[in-house]
């Protein structure tokens, strides 16, 4: 396993078009529960679906409770060593983007620029409107529910949601595209902390192999590409990408 974490940080060195793409665990080191694991938000909440969202009120106010409840802990996450060695690879000239399926907002925070990020499943710290498009913050819908507004409107009469992806809504096409284009096109294709099952997000390891791209994995559970990379560390991401990041440093 050391020897893989010197190998990939070679390859990171090689200065080719190096994507990173990440998923809930590494943001589980930032104190951001996962989705599927036990414990984590889905054996919390049943998910309202996007169709239940639009259709009733009942819905949204259960969409609202929930987001109240895990907005609390958002708010206290900072980046950890994996997002921060992350965008130090980006001040060394080392990483062509980020594409993510997170939603925290913390490859911001760790100081990646937004054109560098591709965020898949969107951004919690928005709220659109799902009628006008109006972006608005998060900090704000949180306000009005806190006043007793349980299911925030927009002035002009649409549903104020987090900009999100939830289940049953189509995803956002610029952004697939975007992340194809750039898979389809690396040197080198790492993935962190994704269990790599949700598509089409988790087809993007496949497009990079398929291309010739370096594939690697650090991620603590069994993902189904596990078989086809070049490098496969199972530890906390932290740890792994600060070694990685002084490796090339030195």
């Amino acid at each position: 396993m050391k020897d893989n974490i010197s190998i990939v940080a070679r390859k990171i060195a090689e200065q080719g078009k190096n994507i990173v793409f990440t998923g809930a665990g590494i943001s589980t080191e930032s104190g951001i529960p996962d989705y599927r694991s036990q414990g984590g938000i889905w054996d919390k909440f049943r998910p309202v679906y996007f169709d239940e969202f639009m259709s009733s009120k009942d819905a949204r106010v259960e969409y609202w409770r929930q987001k109240t409840q895990m907005y609390h802990t958002l708010i206290n996450a900072r980046p950890n060593p994996a997002h921060l060695a992350i965008a130090r690879l980006y001040e060394m000239g080392l990483l062509e983007a980020v594409i993510t399926q997170n939603i925290d907002g913390l490859h911001q925070a760790s100081g990646l620029p937004d054109e560098k990020i591709i965020e898949l499943h969107g951004n919690t710290r928005r709220i659109r409107c799902m009628s006008c498009g109006k972006i608005s913050s998060e900090d704000e819908a949180q306000k009005r529910v806190a006043a007793g507004d349980p299911a925030p409107e927009c002035k002009c009469g649409g549903y104020l949601k987090p900009d999100t992806i939830s289940f049953g809504q189509a995803m956002p096409a610029e952004e697939v595209q975007r992340a194809t284009a750039l898979s389809q096109h690396c040197d080198f294709f790492m993935v962190v902390g994704s269990t790599l099952v949700v598509h089409p997000a988790a087809s993007m390891p496949y497009h990079a192999k398929d291309s010739g791209a370096f594939l690697a994995i650090v991620n603590l559970s069994e993902t189904p590409c596990d078989e086809m990379c070049d490098a496969l560390i199972r530890r906390k991401a932290g740890e792994v990408l600060t070694e990685m990041v002084s490796k090339i440093d030195r």
